[in-house]
């Protein structure tokens, strides 16, 4: 393992003897992969992860985002259950049979089949069991792994592009033994339903990928130890943004300033992105304020929502999770007193949005959790009329996707070309009738 200061490679004996220090410099290893029990890696990989997600140190980010990256980098998979232990022995078992039973095949074909041998026959018929075993036992394994929220999106993909090639060898071999060789209905007839099988489930599979939930093989408290231990060796993360205060304090603005009203307002319906945007100047390169749906920043959120107010050319952007509680952002904008009731202010829907993710040509970090679900199903009429079936279906399952499993530089990305494709949007076109008293209400087809 490599010294994350002095770039020396220093093996096992050597930061043994060494006290886990490097034996140029003497800078402490922050993890030793040895004695790591699950998830083992090193202080180069810990540190690259780091340099990533900051876009080497020049953007700020928040700690769920540093996770996400990890998690995603790691690209780990949980310990297999009995039954998937089971399962993995009775196939290794039933390939070992299956291969001395097609030598056993291929020699009593040679022998007796000529002879229409009926006990040969007989025999020829036992010996295939283990192979469709094995094949039963593969297709069931493939298929499960295409539905495991602890695989990545491309590990799923593979398992079902998998499960179509073992449908298709499936098919062909097994009607070229049973029509050419051993002239068998009962060959033929299960090769036919196994293969078939195994193409539909691939088939299906490989469209539903995008739309399968992921869970978090990394335990919080995991996480967090790792950060101890790395902010102890190495100081503190300089660019991960620590949890927004709460602050009962309102800051003192002079009134020249507060006679200023911005043009563009971004609201989100988390207090860490609003932090995350403030931190990364989002609001001074794009010259609109940034606001949380909750009052951050506390220190001027009523001044600023009071300058904001008096301007009638203001547009307003809802930026939010693709969850129940994102989804009701814009309707709270249009209806609630104490933001935008009574004016003819524009919204304009940035995302996330279900139908984002769901047409999203991206594999995206999907998790689902039956408290999503329940919210879901209590989302009022006036909201739900303006989400499609296939919107309302994957919310009521439970899934959402947060703005937090974006990195900091996509994410920025992503809200700065909305901000722009809006300003070239038609209006008329775009009009949501539905909407509350003159507001207009847009929504972006994709995110990013």
């Amino acid at each position: 393992m490599k010294c994350i200061q002095c770039q020396t490679d220093n093996n096992l004996k050597e930061r043994t003897e060494h006290q886990g220090r490097c034996k140029n410099c003497g800078h402490p290893f922050a993890f030793e992969p040895t004695s790591m029990t699950e998830i083992r890696f090193t202080d180069p990989f810990f540190a690259k992860v780091i340099s990533d997600i900051s876009a080497d140190g020049t953007l700020f980010f928040t700690s769920k985002q540093f996770l996400y990256v990890l998690e995603k980098r790691l690209k780990l998979t949980p310990e297999p259950g009995c039954l998937d232990s089971l399962v993995s022995i009775i196939t290794f078992f039933s390939f070992l049979f299956s291969f001395l039973s097609l030598i056993i095949i291929i020699n009593l074909t040679s022998m007796y089949i000529t002879q229409e041998d009926n006990q040969a026959r007989a025999a020829i018929h036992i010996f295939c069991i283990p192979i469709f075993i094995a094949l039963i036992c593969s297709i069931f394994n493939q298929y499960k792994s295409t539905k495991s929220q602890y695989k990545s999106f491309m590990e799923r993909q593979k398992n079902a592009v998998g499960l179509q090639r073992l449908g298709i060898i499936t098919l062909l071999i097994g009607m070229i033994i049973s029509l050419f060789i051993l002239d068998s209905f009962i060959i033929f007839s299960s090769s036919v339903i196994l293969g078939m099988l195994s193409l539909y489930l691939g088939k299906r599979q490989l469209g539903r990928q995008r739309k399968i939930p992921k869970s978090f093989s990394i335990i919080p408290n995991q996480f967090e130890e790792w950060l101890n231990r790395w902010t102890e060796v190495n100081g503190s993360l300089e660019k991960m943004l620590p949890p927004p205060r709460q602050e009962n304090t309102e800051a003192e603005i002079s009134p020249d300033i507060s006679a200023y009203s911005f043009d563009r307002v971004i609201i989100c319906d988390n207090a860490a992105i609003a932090q995350l945007l403030i931190a990364n100047n989002f609001h001074f390169e794009n010259n609109c304020a940034v606001l949380s749906i909750n009052g951050y920043p506390q220190p001027i959120f009523r001044t600023v929502l009071q300058m904001l107010k008096r301007n009638p050319q203001l547009k307003v952007y809802a930026l939010h999770d693709a969850s129940p509680r994102g989804v009701r952002l814009v309707h709270h904008l249009q209806t609630s007193q104490n933001w935008f009731a009574d004016s003819t202010v524009k919204i304009y829907d940035l995302g996330l949005l279900p139908r984002q993710i769901l047409t999203s040509k991206r594999p995206l970090f999907i998790r689902a959790s039956a408290e999503s679900g329940q919210q879901a199903k209590q989302l009022s009429p006036q909201i739900r009329q303006n989400l499609s079936a296939d919107e309302i279906e994957w919310l009521e399952l439970g899934n959402f996707v947060e703005l937090e499993s974006f990195t900091p530089r996509r994410l920025l990305q992503s809200v700065t070309q909305g901000i722009r494709r809006s300003l070239t949007l038609d209006i008329d076109s775009r009009e949501d009738d539905t909407a509350s008293s003159d507001i207009y209400v847009f929504y972006e087809e994709s995110f990013g």
